[in-house]
């Protein structure tokens, strides 16, 4: 892959879930250079449709997803920070050509798709090969790991389960947990939304995603003088059905407190010396704030070094993608925090 985009890499291993190994390839782009002492490597993890392209020019010519936030001089500094985004198993996105995953719909050993052969994958197994991207840089730990979303509660997930390699760690629009609104509404409807024909259903179920993340407000602001139905068709191109309704599976095994109790996750948090910034958009149809909010209050409570923000923006929850203005300066300050306690190696961690 080297060479098809600027900073393009490719990560290959096993992903083994329930005794069942899958031959992996995901993949990824960086911007930035690796330091002499590898400790400056941030970890970009990307929203439920997003892709490695979480900055430069996209191939509609429109700038990467998180663009104003990475570069020289922006909160992930370049000219300071090795900046990666690697592409999550099961991609929606996997019909892009530059687009590579793991999933459903791309082939088995045997050429045929996986299709239902694929492992039911789990948000511990994301992390589990995420952390071969750090082995594979050879580096002691993440100087952070940050991301909006689906890519939030990547986030959080290492901070609740190898602190001692994200002492930094930022969630966008997340929530320490997959809670009733994607339990108990979204995940139905989702499933609802795919029935009957899989074009048909695509279009619908990236319709729902549309709405879950724009909000009535969003819709209108976007959509009144657009055909939805045309900008929808745009997105199937690249998208495949199975592969969204896997995304939509693993984000509802995302539970901090399954990783462990809080009081464990505070004191590991405390001795560690982890940093936390959470970023909340009020009226967010997917995460609503008081999630974030009571998490944060109660670790604060606890003594953890946790900033929670909050912000107003109509376009819901996909302001954590737009409206980076708000928590820009959050977001900087937490990556120009002091030099935390040495992290241990990254082959003597326990993970949880």
């Amino acid at each position: 892959m080297p060479g098809e985009s600027p900073g393009a890499f490719e990560l290959r291993g096993d992903l083994t879930v329930a005794g069942q190994t899958v031959p992996l390839r995901l993949g990824g782009r960086a911007w930035g250079e690796l330091n002499a002492a590898r400790d400056n490597a941030v970890l970009v993890c990307h929203h439920y449709t997003g892709t490695m392209r979480a900055a430069g020019e996209q191939p509609d010519g429109t700038p990467g997803w998180w663009d104003a936030l990475i570069g020289p001089g922006r909160a992930l500094d370049t000219d300071r920070f090795y900046v990666t985004c690697l592409n999550t198993p099961g991609n929606v996105q996997v019909r892009d050509p530059e687009v590579v995953t793991t999933g459903p719909a791309t082939p088995h050993p045997d050429g045929q798709p996986w299709g239902e052969r694929f492992p039911a994958w789990t948000m511990a197994d994301l992390h589990g090969a995420q952390c071969g991207l750090l082995r594979s840089l050879g580096a002691p730990h993440w100087h952070a790991v940050v991301g909006p979303s689906f890519g939030g509660m990547q986030a959080l997930q290492w901070a609740a389960r190898t602190p001692a390699l994200a002492p930094r760690v930022a969630a966008v629009v997340s929530s320490p947990v997959a809670g009733p609104v994607l339990r108990g509404v979204f995940g139905p409807l989702l499933h609802a939304a795919a029935q009957g024909d899989p074009d048909a259903a695509l279009h619908e179920t990236l319709r729902l995603i549309t709405f879950f993340g724009l909000g009535a407000d969003g819709m209108d602001l976007l959509f009144r003088d657009t055909d939805v139905d045309a900008y929808l068709r745009t997105r199937t191109a690249t998208a495949d059905l199975s592969h969204v309704l896997d995304i939509g599976r693993a984000v509802q095994t995302h539970d901090l407190l399954e990783v462990a109790p809080l009081d464990d996750l505070c004191r590991r948090w405390r001795e560690q010396g982890t940093r936390l910034l959470s970023v909340n958009v009020r009226g967010d149809q997917f995460f609503p704030a008081a999630e974030m909010r009571d998490f944060a209050a109660q670790t604060q409570a606890a003594g953890v070094a946790h900033t929670h923000l909050e912000f107003d923006s109509p376009r819901g929850h996909l302001g954590g993608l737009t409206d980076t203005a708000a928590f820009e300066d959050a977001l900087r300050d937490l990556m120009d925090t002091a030099p935390l306690p040495p992290a241990l190696d990254a082959a003597e961690v326990r993970h949880v």
